[in-house]
């Protein structure tokens, strides 16, 4: 019998389910899913894309696409000749909504790092999302939940947690006495003491918590690593996104974080020409790369989205935004290769994937030696840096 094929895209958030789907339809038979995205019309573009790509790969498969495209772009989607079903971003976890047996397993078998979605959906309105349509309201897994859960990766073999979520420092609003993240990120701690990575992906810096923010700069077990849901460089681009913060809460977090634990690498989501935006807001945004020290950039080109306020303000000219897309993903190149360069003499621990390579805490790709088991945690000393990757 052919294996079930689950194909992500996408966020984070998107991974993990990806991979309760793939235990939980590990008896469906010539099936291929594909975990779509539509954050941008370019994410939406390659989504299509690999449908027609899974289609050629496998002609006789079931072919059903879930995701956020799937509610956002379902028409579209819909009418693909190669697409055979479509099922609801919110049902996708639901063995009903697969007419399978309501106790497929919940958790797959873990690869070198467990995903946990602690958190999904979203109760904000930045102008240019779409991705609550497609994900819905925010809410959170409950703390016993979680541990359940990381219980069993770890019982697997799991030696690195990763918290995701749609927007994660919301995690807990919706629970009783309203927890903060940094409340699940203690708890987690102090349930396993074998657990020597905990990982946190994008983050609202503007909602971390004094509890999340002491962990952050002090818990050695806490990898250090900042990804921050930044945006944007210049004040009046971000209140125009209605972002919660401003430029200066940014710097004054990374300044904060890095006097107390220097080692912290920063990554940020950064947007390249949003409605309105000027030359001297584009220098914005190229000088806070600098300012922060961004090492780990996701930089993407405006697109304008369904139904957002964003689509309906002046646009720019697709060829500017794409010019300052590449601008900054230059000097995101620029300050990463600096960083890289100064970890050479340094010896990391490094938690080997199945490919030969692996992550340090600070989320350097690093190639292993030959040999190297997946799932250990090597200690690599760094003495070159090639093609952006330390060997």
């Amino acid at each position: 019998m052919t294996n079930p094929k689950v194909i992500s895209l996408g966020c984070r958030l998107n991974i993990a389910e990806s991979e309760r789907m793939r235990a939980m339809l590990s008896d469906a038979g010539d099936i291929v899913v594909v975990n779509s995205c539509a954050v941008t019309s370019e994410a939406v573009r390659q989504t299509r894309q690999t449908i027609r790509k899974a289609r050629r790969a496998r002609p006789d498969a079931r072919l059903i696409v879930t995701g956020c495209a799937a509610d956002i772009e379902r028409g579209q989607l819909a009418d693909m000749p190669e697409v055979d079903g479509l099922i609801a971003n919110a049902s996708k976890l639901d063995p009903r909504a697969w007419n399978i047996p309501v106790d497929a397993p919940p958790i797959a078998p873990t690869k070198t790092r467990a995903f946990i979605a602690v958190q999904n959906g979203c109760d904000h309105d930045c102008t240019f999302c779409v991705i609550p349509q497609g994900r819905g309201k925010s809410r959170s897994l409950a703390i016993s939940e979680v541990l359940s859960e990381i219980e069993q990766h770890l019982d697997l073999g799991a030696k690195e947690a990763v918290l995701t979520g749609v927007d994660l420092t919301s995690w807990g609003h919706d629970l009783p006495g309203a927890p903060k993240l940094g409340a699940l990120a203690e708890a987690i701690l102090d349930a396993f003491p074998a657990l020597g990575r905990l990982r946190l992906s994008s983050l609202d810096g503007i909602e971390i918590d004094d509890q999340l923010f002491e962990l952050i700069a002090s818990e050695q077990r806490v990898m250090p690593h900042l990804h921050l849901s930044l945006q944007h460089g210049a004040d009046l681009i971000l209140k125009r996104m209605k972002r919660r913060h401003l430029r200066k809460d940014a710097v004054d977090l990374v300044l904060a974080l890095k006097e107390r634990r220097p080692e912290i690498a920063v990554g940020a989501d950064l947007m390249a020409g949003f409605p309105t935006e000027s030359d001297a807001h584009h220098a914005d945004n190229l000088s806070i790369i600098r300012e922060l020290a961004i090492v780990h950039g996701h930089i993407f080109p405006f697109s304008p989205r369904p139904g957002t306020p964003a689509a309906r303000m002046p646009q720019l000219d697709r060829t500017v935004i794409k010019a300052r897309a590449a601008e900054l993903r230059a000097a995101v190149a620029s300050i990463r290769a600096e960083w890289l360069a100064s970890l050479v003499g340094e010896t990391l621990p490094v938690l080997a994937e199945r490919d030969g390579t692996g992550y340090a805490p600070n989320y350097a790709r690093v190639d292993l030696p030959s040999g190297t088991r997946a799932g250990t945690i090597a200690d690599v000393t760094v003495r070159n840096i090639q093609e952006g990757m330390a060997v």
